[in-house]
């Protein structure tokens, strides 16, 4: 018996109370064959990438989400959207079925406009700049790759300064790993090594001795590229 990589999530909306569904794809069938040191993976076969996935739009009202957004909606802000998404929406296209690259990007720029407007944490508008910069990355999109980066970075040091990471998924020292990563990848240097000293001052502090062993990794990089060669 054929079972097909992809299935069908059931989903309410929370705006319009709707139910809907949206594709995902089944774990035995991820296979990632590579990381990079920001924790993007690249997947065999490319289209059964998890990232194509990770936002879902309600059919009926356009109201586009991922598995981090809160069920909470900040006063106005359900106005907000009911006037600037669903009352915009045309219901064209569907977001339901297998999507193509330029299908996921669309639904990445669905949920940061949904996820601004309901004014959702910074850590989550991170996740989404982070994962829709590593899904151009994955397709050699190098200028978007790097304008979403810029976004991430903007969006996780906030949510740092704010502590709003607290009680989700994030950690402080990957945060603060992720935040030196990427301006690492960004060539701010100087910015990188403040963040990865702050994750090598939590070393005895922290259990994940995996991200604090990576923070040294780039450290170290960074001071190999800064050594000048010899004559």
């Amino acid at each position: 018996m054929n079972v097909d990589a992809l299935y069908d999530q059931h989903m309410t909306c929370l705006v319009c109370k709707q139910p809907y569904s949206t594709k995902k794809i089944r774990s035995r069938f991820v296979r990632a064959i590579r990381h990079d040191t920001d924790f993007c993976s690249y997947y065999q076969p490319d289209d059964l990438n998890p990232l194509f996935y990770y936002v879902s739009i309600c059919p009926h009202c356009g109201f586009a989400v991922t598995e981090e957004f809160s069920s909470y909606f900040p006063p106005s802000t359900l106005d907000a959207i009911q006037k600037n998404i669903c009352q915009a929406w045309k219901g064209g296209i569907q977001y339901s079925g297998k999507r193509t690259f330029q299908e996921a990007v669309n639904t990445y720029k669905f949920g940061i406009y949904s996820a601004t407007l309901k004014q959702e944490k910074h850590i989550v508008l991170a996740g989404l700049y982070m994962r829709l910069a590593w899904l151009y990355r994955t397709y050699n999109i190098h200028d978007q790759e790097e304008r979403f980066m810029r976004l991430a970075l903007q969006e996780y040091t906030t949510s740092y300064s704010k502590d709003d990471f607290v009680g989700t998924h994030m950690t402080e020292v990957r945060l603060l790993y992720l935040i030196g990563e990427l301006h690492r990848r960004l060539n701010n240097t100087k910015e990188a090594i403040l963040y990865f000293s702050k994750v090598t001052a939590k070393k005895n502090e922290t259990i994940e001795k995996g991200i604090v062993r990576m923070a040294q990794e780039r450290w170290q990089e960074i001071r190999d590229n800064q050594q000048t060669p010899q004559s």
